[in-house]
């Protein structure tokens, strides 16, 4: 499973890189800056999220339970719907889609699967015997 969260990471990793300079470069002026500051929120916990999913990586090793796999598995989850509903909702503002704008709903969710995961990474730790 390891190696796993580190493939996803690399490529989760490298996506965050791109979609930051996007935001920082091809958004500016085309959007209100509202706007940019809300794709700049999924991309720095996009971000925070690759580097947790790295150590949760490395930290397998030494504490493989079913706790790490789930606090990886909630990390994916949570970058997919957090950062996933803010870079949506930027490019519906962008396209001038109010209608759709329901998707921010989706956001807290995110955020929960983020908490789950680093809770379920202390419980990893706490419980080294569980497999």
């Amino acid at each position: 499973m390891h190696k796993s969260f580190l493939r996803a990471a690399a490529l989760l990793g490298a996506l965050a890189v791109a979609l930051g300079a996007f935001g920082a470069h091809a958004l500016r002026g085309k959007v209100p800056d509202v706007a940019v500051n809300t794709f700049e929120t999924g991309v720095r916990y996009h971000f925070y999220h690759v580097l947790a999913l790295c150590v949760l990586a490395i930290m397998y090793k030494e504490f493989t339970n079913k706790w790490i796999t789930w606090a990886g598995n909630l990390f994916l989850v949570g970058i997919l719907l957090f950062s996933g509903s803010l870079y949506t909702l930027t490019f519906i503002l962008a396209a001038v889609r109010p209608g759709l704008s329901w998707i921010g709903i989706i956001t807290p969710f995110g955020g929960l699967a983020f908490i789950a995961g680093w809770f379920c990474m202390l419980m990893g730790v706490l419980r080294t015997a569980d497999k």
